[in-house]
């Protein structure tokens, strides 16, 4: 059954109130046509509940908007959804993705993460290519994605909206790895579904990291939103923690936006409810809303917080990982890569929901707790104990 506007209504008696499901819902493919967003196509859901969020098809299938009744929920950066072609991955020694970074949803990967980085390339077996120069989060999200198809498919009386596009990162010489994403949402629904497939469709030996930067702007980022998560484990802040003091900003409440504010950057090791879920939360109870992201523990095991406060840039992140913040040599002399053989694949599945209301705020606050209670100090001192990462 589908539920809209306060009623419960079987797939009939939708029908019977409309002339078509896009009067209050559906998928609509669109085109960009100004400024340095032209031409990127674009798919917009709708599911009826308020939930509204938009997909940019030509870069990687990321989101770009989520609002939810009117209300934004995902992050806009003064870069604007920059169109691919415009994008230097090279430029500024690695670190030109930044121009390229906005939106709720940016997939890093899919062969390294973190930092600019150069690594061996000696998988490749090409002579003149001894290693690989890595930018920032790699190259995934500034590439075209394939639009297979997108729409919406009643399942008796629940109605499920969907996208599916495939991304490829290939190179002669190199990785020939494919991201087959599907998104979907259901009608009168309130989350947003990704399924990842990564698989190498090359013939070399091929490394795969990968994570999710999902970035909660204004007006669910705010002064005293709050960060919940099951925390077992501070395991690592950057520059060890000893200018959060300064700023005065530590992990749990969001402050005002500042003035010349540093980022921040923690690594937590989350523990897992019985079924391997990790949820993770960011609310505001002063407007009683949050956002939750929910990822399996088995396929992304590691935990990042970004938190960047600065006038104008007003964010926080939850992002979910394959690997530690250690980078992609660490990860490779700890025997902690991924490698993947010819049709070889990984799935990630990832959950983002809207909490809507004091209620589902509170049930949330209390799942989380049931897993594991965070730190309640601001500042908890990193322990630097990198959990081994097997059977990968």
């Amino acid at each position: 059954m589908v539920k809209l506007f306060g009623q419960t209504l079987s797939r009939r008696e939708v029908a019977e109130r409309c002339g078509a499901l896009s009067q209050f819902a559906g998928v609509r493919l669109m085109t960009l046509e100004d400024g340095v967003e032209r031409g990127i196509r674009m798919l917009e859901f709708r599911t009826g509940s308020g939930l509204r969020f938009t997909v940019l098809i030509d870069r990687a299938f990321d989101i770009a908007d989520c609002e939810f009744q009117g209300c934004a929920i995902g992050w806009h950066s003064p870069t604007g959804f920059r169109h691919p072609g415009l994008h230097e991955y090279e430029g500024e020694q690695g670190l030109s993705w930044a121009r390229s970074f906005s939106g709720m949803l940016l997939t890093c990967g899919l062969d390294h993460i973190l930092g600019p980085e150069e690594t061996s390339a000696a998988a490749y077996n090409y002579p003149g290519k001894k290693t690989v120069r890595h930018g920032l989060h790699g190259r995934i999200s500034t590439i075209p994605a394939r639009l297979v198809g997108y729409g919406e498919r009643w399942e008796g009386d629940r109605c499920v909206l969907w996208a599916e596009g495939e991304v490829r990162q290939a190179s002669v010489f190199g990785e020939d790895l494919r991201l087959v994403r599907r998104i979907e949402a259901d009608v009168g629904g309130d989350e947003i579904r990704l399924a990842d497939r990564v698989v190498n469709h090359g013939f070399y030996r091929t490394p795969h990291m990968i994570f999710y930067h999902v970035n909660v702007g204004h007006p669910v980022l705010d002064d005293g939103a709050r960060y919940l998560a099951p925390i077992a484990d501070v395991v690592w802040a950057a520059h060890a923690g000893e200018a959060y003091e300064r700023q005065g900003v530590g992990y749990r409440k969001v402050p005002p936006p500042q003035t010349n504010f540093r980022e921040q950057v923690w690594q937590h090791e989350a523990a897992a409810d019985a079924s391997g879920v990790v949820p993770v939360a960011i609310v505001n109870d002063r407007i009683g809303l949050g956002f939750e992201v929910e990822t399996k523990k088995a396929q992304l095991p590691c935990l990042y917080q970004w938190q960047h406060f600065q006038l104008g840039n007003y964010v926080m992140g939850i992002e979910p990982s394959s690997h530690h913040v250690l980078g992609d040599n660490a990860a490779r002399e700890r025997g902690e890569m991924i490698w993947l053989e010819h049709d070889e694949g990984r799935n990630y599945d990832v959950v983002f929901r809207v909490l809507d209301g004091p209620e589902r705020i509170s049930a949330t606050e209390k799942r989380i707790r049931a897993i594991a209670s965070q730190p309640v100090e601001d500042y908890p001192k990193p322990s630097g104990r990198f959990v081994r990462l097997s059977g990968r």
